[in-house]
């Protein structure tokens, strides 16, 4: 298919990939050296700069944030596509981001709570529009080629993912973790600066909204917010004056919010008038990929939290002297996407059509569920407070990367395909919001384990994962049949966002 008159082609002008390409890079930067240190700045205690929570807070906040961050990428994609068109939107999330890391460079506890805040509002707004924003460069009959370049794309991003947790993680357990954390907002700042230099290259393509809110609809929806924040805050301030509030209170509300909303909101954009049947019915069926999507971002959210804890205090981390930073484990996943991730593209192209999103599925749950069998082993031998060898953890870690590499682009591959004409934010948003649903899921069931190693913790995420991954290789024909575009609308369905490379 041929880029409508206007649109830059990739093939004609290549400049607008980089600039999208180095956005996200540097957007990852951002999350990976978040994540390489979040959860050790929170247990760590308020002498050495940290938080101090328990073990079990830090899991629930580390899922909470993760939680919060993908949810809001659903009013980020309802901005984009409504309000600021994918441009503007993409460019002030960097901004926020970059914000709310200054804000954690700050050493006080309130800049830390609210710089995670700003950093999941901006990545919310960033997200969802770039991946609609990247849309817009292929043609609806090129979901093989996407999805294989979507797994090269995954290459240069995984650098920016190798090397943050390597830099923030150095400089937070080694320096100040404050500084670690404003590290990551100096990555941000440079990806927005080359973001707003490149803008030029869209041309028109994502200036404006797709399907602009009239000013009856933008009342509305002020007049809710508005009712929404002054719920929430009567209900902190009454919390406040009863003198119980603890930061667990934020943290259960906003887990509640993002195990909620996701529901909710696929429940209204089901029946939306603007969708056609056909749209109806492939959404319909695309729930089922959502809620894989959901338990497989609860098994990854566990490599930044249970995982992490597991490698600072159970594994053996001392090498010729050198005290390997428990950060820099975070680094083992994009490594092994380096590895991994040219082999899976060469599979899938030679594959092409016939190895399906669920038969990804399946592979990807599998994966994951072999390591967690391997991981509650690795437990069992630190049960008695013992060290373990590193390779254990490592190979659960190569499990994660595998399953990411093989699920990660497949899912959203799905997703561009299936997304609405005048909904391609917000389609893309609805992934991310159940990845969200994930991170809520993960921290609820992070919190059992109080941070020590519980072998039947990690056999029953391996329990759950493998149950998936046989259900869904059962259900492969059944759903790819449900989720393929009728012969009429066979080149209009994605064409809004199947025109280029989504980012994972």
């Amino acid at each position: 298919m041929t880029a409508p008159s206007g649109t830059p082609q990739p093939s004609a002008q290549p400049r607008w990939f980089t600039t999208l390409f180095l956005t996200d890079m540097w957007e990852r930067f951002s999350f990976f050296g978040m994540q390489a240190i979040l959860i050790l700045f929170a247990v760590a205690p308020v002498s050495q700069g940290g938080l101090g929570l328990p073990h079990p807070t830090a899991v629930a906040l580390y899922g909470a944030y993760v939680g919060l961050l993908f949810a809001l990428s659903m009013p980020g994609g309802w901005l984009g596509d409504r309000v600021l068109g994918e441009q503007r939107a993409t460019l002030y999330g960097g901004v926020v981001i970059a914000l709310g890391h200054y804000m954690m460079l700050l050493p006080t506890r309130p800049t830390a709570y609210l710089g995670l805040v700003l950093i999941a509002v901006g990545t919310g707004l960033l997200k969802p529009n770039m991946l609609a924003l990247l849309g817009r460069f292929y043609g609806p009959d090129e979901s093989s080629k996407r999805e294989a370049a979507l797994v090269i794309f995954y290459i240069g991003i995984q650098i920016s993912a190798l090397l943050a947790p390597l830099v923030t993680g150095f400089l937070g357990e080694r320096v100040n973790w404050h500084i670690g954390f404003g590290a990551a907002g100096v990555g941000m700042t440079f990806g927005v600066i080359q973001y707003a230099l490149g803008l030029r290259r869209f041309g028109d393509t994502g200036r404006r909204p797709a399907h602009p809110a009239s000013a009856g609809e933008l009342r509305t929806v002020t007049m809710r917010v508005g009712v929404a924040a002054a719920v929430v805050g009567g209900l902190l301030v009454a919390d406040l004056l009863l003198g119980a509030f603890t930061i667990t209170h934020v943290i259960a509300g906003i887990g509640l919010v993002t195990l909620v909303a996701p529901f909710v909101y696929f429940s209204v954009l089901t029946r939306r008038a603007r969708l056609s049947r056909a749209e109806r019915q492939r959404l319909s069926a695309f729930r089922w990929v959502l809620l894989a999507a959901a338990l497989f971002w609860m098994f990854v959210i566990q490599a930044g939290s249970t995982l992490s804890l597991f490698a600072q205090q159970h594994t053996a981390r001392e090498v010729g002297g050198f005290l390997i930073p428990a950060s820099w484990f975070q680094s083992a996943i994009p490594l092994f996407i380096l590895v991994t991730a040219p082999v899976f593209a060469w599979l899938w192209l030679r594959g092409g059509s016939r190895t399906g999103v669920a038969a990804k599925i399946s592979l990807g749950h599998g994966l994951v569920g072999v390591g967690f069998v391997v991981m509650s082993l690795a437990a069992a031998a630190a049960a008695n407070g013992s060290q373990v060898s590193p390779l254990w953890l490592l190979f659960v870690l190569f499990t994660l990367a595998c399953g990411e590499v093989v699920l990660g682009p497949a899912a959203l591959s799905s997703a561009v395909d299936l997304a609405p004409t005048a909904f391609a934010g917000r389609t893309m948003a609805l992934y991310w919001m159940f990845a969200a649903v994930g991170g809520g899921l993960g921290s609820l069931l992070g919190r059992l384990i109080s941070g020590e190693p519980r072998p039947v913790y990690y056999l029953g995420l391996a329990v759950l994962a493998l149950a998936t991954a046989v259900g869904f290789a059962f259900a492969r024909r059944r759903l790819s049949a449900a989720m393929a575009p009728s012969a009429a609308e066979h080149g209009t369905a994605a064409a809004p966002v199947a025109k280029g490379i989504p980012s994972a």
